[in-house]
């Protein structure tokens, strides 16, 4: 599906099946764009001895952290994982101010069930897709609510990736952004 956009900001959305390739092309896209025109944030897998034991974040300016865990005890559960929702909201959604003037590209990576139950989380994300600022966000193939409206946004252009569909992708992606053309 493609968008009525600025030349100048696009939202850029990734689905598809867990293990595709959405977070892999997230950040080789980032890996290829002038690091102090990005803000935001990746998620990966905490695995120990091969078992997934829960989900890291890690901020593009460094910082990282443990976003859902089966140790962490609490109320706010996905599956068997405790989500630690006030370390998502302290220390990751900072870097989702659209107010940021030196950012030009916001990578979100993932808009899915564990962030969602952050109003914070979904408060940033909306302000994101509605300013001038350009997304880069994954989100998840199955869900409803706010995954579902962002999916559903006239303004998005929405990229179904399965895993033998990626490298062309993340180059097609690097052609939309405005700014990336000279670092290509």
């Amino acid at each position: 599906m493609v968008a009525d956009m600025s030349p100048s900001s696009v939202k850029i959305l990734l689905t598809g099946p867990p293990g595709c390739g959405k977070t892999t092309a997230v950040i080789r896209i980032v890996e290829r764009l002038d690091p102090h025109k990005t803000a935001g944030f990746y998620t990966h897998e905490i695995r120990i001895d091969g078992v997934r034991k829960g989900f890291g974040w890690k901020r593009l300016d460094g910082p990282e952290g443990t976003l859902a865990h089966i140790d962490i005890r609490g109320p706010l559960k996905v599956g068997k994982y405790g989500v630690d929702v006030a370390e998502l909201e302290r220390r990751v959604v900072p870097a989702l101010d659209a107010a940021n003037a030196r950012a030009e590209l916001f990578v979100i990576d993932e808009i899915g069930k564990m962030e969602c139950l952050s109003k914070k989380f979904v408060d940033a994300v909306q302000l994101l897709l509605a300013s001038d600022k350009c997304v880069l966000a994954t989100v998840a193939q199955k869900g409803r609510g706010f995954i579902q409206e962002v999916k559903s946004r006239p303004d998005v252009t929405l990229f179904n990736l399965t895993r033998g569909r990626c490298a062309g992708t993340i180059d097609e992606i690097l052609q939309m952004l405005p700014f990336a053309r000279c670092e290509l």
